[in-house]
């Protein structure tokens, strides 16, 4: 099977760059397993702190290929469901990455491609990007994206753009909370990215992943069903080996060991 992405490792920054650059970026099934191969190995990885989902070429990702959409046609309502499922796991393994996942965004992003940067924590854009939830332009849904675009986006952007397929650019992304901020030109991105990576790098790896799922767990719920959850989450994290070097660091005004 051939090689859809590269991946690279330095100063506890895992880069996952998607390198169809020919076909856009556009992903098929082999592409999505890999990256979601490539994640679970990363979530785990002790020499890595911080993932950024990069592309090759002139767009960040097409969204799905046109000769696996072919295939599609083909399917059975049970095989468009396994199918389907191949794109749900892949955009599960990037949000539930304990690990925290910036989406470095350039070119266009359209289709599945907007559900890419969507699942990322955090994103930032070129002001040349653009975007697009265009699948009803082909008689298609947003479906396995729109719960990770409606948590980004929230319920009016997602209508308005889920119906109409309009494109729009990089300003517009980071108004609805597609992306946190716009560079002016592309190969200002990895500095914005090495800025926030430090900052990320130099807090508690366990608390971050404690954060993310805390985040994602109580997104929507009543406060009193998240109460007993919140209050046991942050007692377990205050009593942990991590917690407690953080605290005491604190205390003794130094800077705190994470890896001790």
């Amino acid at each position: 099977m051939p090689d859809y992405i590269h991946k690279r490792i330095a100063q506890s920054v895992a880069t996952v760059t998607l390198a169809r650059a020919d076909l856009h970026n556009a992903f098929n099934d082999d592409m999505m397993r890999e990256i979601a191969d490539t994640f679970a190995s990363l979530a785990i990885s002790p020499d890595v702190r911080v993932i950024v989902l990069a592309a090759d070429g002139k767009s960040y990702c097409a969204g799905a290929d046109v000769n696996w959409m072919k295939r599609m046609v083909g399917y059975t309502f049970d095989e468009n469901v396994a199918d389907a499922n191949v794109l749900a796991r892949m955009l599960r393994a990037i949000r539930e990455c304990p690990k925290p996942v910036i989406a470095r965004v350039h070119g266009a992003a359209y289709g599945g491609g907007v559900g890419l940067v969507a699942a990322c924590d955090i994103a930032v854009a070129s002001s040349n990007s653009t975007f697009s939830l265009s699948e009803v332009k082909l008689g298609i849904v947003p479906a396995v994206i729109s719960p990770f675009v409606l948590e980004k986006i929230g319920p009016s952007a997602a209508r308005r753009y889920g119906l109409t397929a309009e494109r729009f650019d990089a300003a517009e992304a980071k108004r609805i909370g597609l992306v946190n901020d716009v560079v002016e030109q592309a190969d200002q991105l990895d500095a914005w990215i090495a800025t926030v990576a430090e900052s990320l790098i130099a807090n508690g790896p366990a608390a971050i992943a404690a954060c993310k799922q805390i985040l994602s767990h109580v997104a929507g719920q009543m406060w009193d069903d998240v109460q007993a959850y919140t209050t046991q989450q942050i007692a377990r994290i205050r009593v942990s080996p991590e917690g407690q070097e953080g605290l005491k660091a604190f205390l003794e005004k130094r800077k705190a060991n994470w890896n001790g």
